[in-house]
């Protein structure tokens, strides 16, 4: 493409699930200086585009009566373009079906606007599938129709579609999935019986599909607007009405996984918390990556610079982090250090995460803790190995001071302390957000991995962070938690992100927690 001129990505974003998008849709939003997104786009969408990307949020549902006009959109669009920038236009969903994309497509394409459909798969698809309803089946259903249930008929149009010959096609082995009927549900169902089409004939509506809000009823033609009524059913709901729906009662799986239905907030860095959250999300839960903690450099390098001069003076050096170990190496190897230079040195991490980020650098460790916090240091070097000998100890630029306090305590020569980094709040926040969830009740656990994060947490979200439950990977951190209002519920016995998890997968199976349906948007 001509860097020069702009162009513009027409990108479906999936039915929500944020891990339902395609690769080539993450790659453009990375790419993007301008995205202009929808209501029905999940948030978490969103953190693939970058920091410096212009975020336009183009309204919520068009009931709302606040959605930015379609003029306005492909004004927008085209104005953008013509600066040279590179757009993208996320729809929920997929860009071409049941929306206006194709809409958007012929402005651009009028005004000599370069562009690209980006495929996603479609709530019609997916929502059916998470509820556990086949769309064809060689036994209950060999073709599906798709139809749109909108059409407003009280302001005299008459219907463009033809539900008598939907009906006929359904009674012969045909499933009809339709879109956009929530509101008219009701009428829609009885047009179709009306065509002919037997009451008693399976049917179903799937509300917020592939999300921690899914709610699905299986009902009947004749039944399940009124079931969808009294359960307070609301938009977007996706009806299937045919044989292979009542395949459902056999086939749901999503409501099935042990974590389906809870919302679980993750406060680690953003790189930190991607795999964390997908092994929630295998779990059947709505894992929310809200990162509390950045990693910067610290604010002086003189300790670390200073040290790392004299390597060769220390018998020990204390890793606390797999952080600090990543960020000890990368100083080493700007400052053109050789690694080998530790050689005179014995290595002690506290954590196997720590002792897995040296062994990356083949570097291998003397000890380990069986306690994975700096109280047990002592006892795992040996207080004969601590008194006289000289330790080194790269750490976060803001920490406790115990193990300082305590290998001195213990008769060690020397204890130097030099930051390797710092941590600092987030500058571009989901805070509204989260904190318009935590007052709605719509948070399940808040997962906590440092002092850092709760602390930093209860600061940005406030007063509707007290009495959230959270879920804490240490005592330290535990008992900071607790300080900042929180109900700590989860603590696993090995201070890892591996027992967490497991510690949060046992919480939830033990003391299950009635389904609430909710959604934020």
């Amino acid at each position: 493409m001509d860097k020069g001129r702009g162009r513009v990505y027409l990108v479906g974003a999936g039915p929500g699930a944020p891990d339902l998008i395609s690769l080539r849709a993450i790659d453009r939003l990375r790419n993007a200086d301008v995205v202009i997104y929808d209501y029905l786009v999940s948030p978490e969408v969103l953190r693939f585009a970058p920091e410096s990307a212009e975020l336009i949020f183009a309204g919520r549902r068009g009931d709302k009566g606040d959605r930015i006009e379609q003029g306005a959109i492909n004004r927008m669009l085209i104005a953008s373009a013509r600066r040279g920038r590179s757009v993208v236009r996320l729809k929920g969903g997929d860009p071409f079906i049941f929306g206006r994309g194709g809409e958007e497509a012929q402005a651009l394409a009028d005004a000599g606007i370069e562009f690209e459909v980006v495929p996603g798969v479609s709530s019609a698809v997916a929502a059916p599938a998470f509820a556990g309803i086949p769309l064809t089946h060689r036994h209950y259903g060999s073709f599906v129709t798709f139809v749109t249930g909108h059409e407003d008929e009280s302001k005299g149009a008459e219907s463009t579609v033809p539900w008598s010959d939907l009906a006929r096609a359904a009674r012969s082995r045909g499933t009809l999935v339709i879109l956009m009927a929530t509101a008219r549900m009701r009428s829609v169902l009885a047009r179709l019986a009306a065509s002919g089409m037997r009451p008693d004939t399976p049917a179903a509506a799937v509300q917020w599909g592939t999300t921690a809000a899914q709610v699905t009823i299986l009902a009947t033609v004749g039944t399940l607007a009124e079931q969808c009524e009294a359960a307070k059913l609301g938009a977007p709901t996706v009806v299937v009405v045919g044989e292979a729906a009542a395949l459902r009662e056999k086939l749901k799986w999503f409501e099935a996984m042990p974590l389906f239905g809870k919302r679980i907030v993750i406060t680690r860095t953003r790189v930190a918390a991607a795999d964390f959250a997908q092994k929630l999300r295998a779990l059947g839960a709505d894992a929310i990556e809200f990162p509390t903690i950045e990693i910067a450099p610290p604010s002086s390098y003189s300790a670390l610079d200073g040290a790392l001069e004299r390597l060769n003076q220390f018998d020990w050096i204390v890793f606390t982090s797999a952080t600090g170990v990543e960020r000890f190496i990368d100083r080493m190897r700007t400052l053109g250090h050789d690694l080998r230079a530790l050689s005179h040195a014995s290595l002690c991490a506290i954590g196997p995460a720590t002792a897995s980020a040296l062994a990356t650098y083949a570097l291998r460790v003397a000890t380990i803790p069986s306690e994975y916090r700096a109280e047990a240091i002592i006892p795992a070097i040996g207080k004969r190995r601590v008194r006289g000998a000289r330790f080194l100890i790269p750490r976060a630029q803001v920490a406790r001071e115990v193990l300082p306090q305590e290998l001195r305590a213990a008769g060690a020569k020397l204890v130097e302390v030099a930051s390797v980094y710092r941590t600092v709040k987030p500058r571009h926040a989901d805070t509204a957000r989260i904190r318009a969830m935590a007052s709605s009740g719509q948070i399940d656990l808040v997962v906590l991995t440092s002092s850092s994060t709760a602390e930093n947490f209860a600061e940005m979200v406030g007063s509707a962070a007290k009495g959230l439950k959270a879920a804490a990977i240490g005592p330290i951190t535990a008992e900071t938690a607790k300080d900042c209002g929180f109900l700590v519920k989860v603590q696993p016995e090995e201070y890892t992100t591996a027992s967490l998890l497991d510690a949060i997968f046992a919480y939830f199976r033990t003391e299950p927690q009635p389904h609430v349906r909710r959604h934020s948007s």
